[in-house]
């Protein structure tokens, strides 16, 4: 059954079809979350708040543009508005938020048997976390989740010089704070 077919079923009440899109899309919002929190059993909570709200606001979305955008959309502003409500309410330094993600996420992924390809992407993670936010967005929705420059434009209502920029400055950012990792792991010289 095609998504569009899915979301007109569920629009209409289908739970079953609207399970089929949860299941579809459900890794996806929750490594969007995972970019942005940091924290698995967080991230986790937030996919569930998202599928939640998109129950009820499925019957007006409309069908010109693409669910996933759709979804991406909510995943960001959900996240951004916990993260905001958390700022508030514990005010914590950005370095102790990043060494207690860091923490988090090592507790993790070492309850996993990690390989050398798991270990790097950690690496990698907590490296996109030390970015601001507008470069830890746009990368995890560009070079992790693959979408275009057109659905970017959309959820997060830039212009695609924006999106080109940001991302210019995002991975530039990236491989500068990477290269002691690599240096280090004789990655290069």
């Amino acid at each position: 059954m095609e998504e569009k077919e899915l979301v007109i079923k569920s629009q209409k009440g289908d739970q079953e079809a609207f399970s089929v899109l949860v299941e579809n899309y459900k890794r996806k919002v929750f490594n969007l979350a995972l970019s942005m929190t940091h924290n698995p059993e967080v991230s986790d909570d937030m996919a569930q708040e998202v599928f939640i709200k998109a129950y009820y606001g499925l019957p007006k979305f409309k069908l010109h543009s693409q669910l996933g955008t759709w979804l991406y959309q909510i995943t960001v502003n959900t996240v951004r508005d916990f993260l905001r409500k958390e700022a508030r309410t514990k005010k914590v330094t950005f370095t102790e938020k990043v060494e207690n993600t860091a923490a988090i996420e090592d507790e993790f992924l070492k309850r996993e048997e990690m390989d050398e390809k798991e270990r790097r992407k950690k690496l990698l993670r907590r490296v996109i976390g030390t970015l601001p936010e507008k470069y830890r967005i746009i990368l995890s929705l560009r070079d992790i989740q693959g979408l275009s420059y057109e659905t970017i434009t959309k959820i997060l209502n830039i212009s695609p010089g924006t999106v080109d920029s940001r991302l210019h400055r995002a991975r530039k950012l990236l491989r500068k704070k990477m290269l002691p990792h690599m240096v280090r792991e004789g990655v290069i010289s």
